[in-house]
């Protein structure tokens, strides 16, 4: 049921230079048996930091590269490290999706090559961090918001200091590029909630170009 006393959300806003959010641009019912595919075929699992700690936020790909973070190290890889096979293939619903809203943010010709996937229980976050293992750094990040509602951290090109909250609900877009592709960001553990297709969770689709 629609909140009647939500307050009124504009398509397209400028967080700041290089910062864009798209409100409602994805249709969660349209990606979520997509989401359904890959995992199939390529699980979530509680990948581990170069320090040796498993993340709590599970994760997957999708694509020609995957994203993966080992004790050894961050970096992509065209093969799964658990089954030794390719990634699954980018749905086309993802791509249309990502070059769409990479579009309308600004940034024309935008083809990723990468989708990680990431499932937030309530109670998990990440913590500021900068996307820096892709090979181009001119390419942005095309942020896609699934199920319950998330607070998105966004700091300055140094981590530390007050962030920017920016409130994410389902289907929301948020594109960073440009002067804003290097900042620090992250997002606030998740606070308890119900969606009515994806329960108490929250999955975020990142597109990117590895290489």
């Amino acid at each position: 049921m629609t909140d009647l006393f939500a307050p009124l959300r504009a398509e397209k806003e400028v967080i700041r230079d290089g910062v864009v959010l798209l409100s409602g641009f994805a249709d969660s019912a349209e990606l979520l048996p997509a989401i359904k595919n890959i995992t199939d075929e390529a699980p979530f699992r509680h990948m581990v930091t170069p320090g040796g700690r498993p993340m709590k936020v599970a994760m997957t790909n999708a694509g020609s590269y995957g994203w993966v973070s080992t004790p050894q190290g961050y970096r992509y890889l065209p093969e799964d490290p658990v089954s030794g096979a390719p990634w699954p293939a980018l749905p086309e619903v993802f791509l249309n999706l990502a070059t769409r809203a990479a579009k309308k943010a600004g940034f024309g010709d935008f083809t990723p090559d990468a989708c990680l996937i990431n499932r937030y229980e309530p109670g998990t976050g990440l913590s500021p961090h900068q996307d820096l293992d892709e090979a181009d750094k001119n390419w942005p990040i095309v942020s896609v918001s699934l199920g319950v509602s998330a607070d998105f951290q966004l700091y300055g090109l140094k981590r530390g200091g007050s962030p920017l909250i920016i409130p994410l609900h389902d289907g929301d877009v948020l594109v960073f590029g440009g002067p804003s592709r290097l900042v620090y960001h992250g997002v606030k553990p998740l606070v308890r909630s119900r969606h009515p297709l994806t329960g108490d969770q929250r999955f975020n689709l990142t597109f990117r170009r590895a290489r």
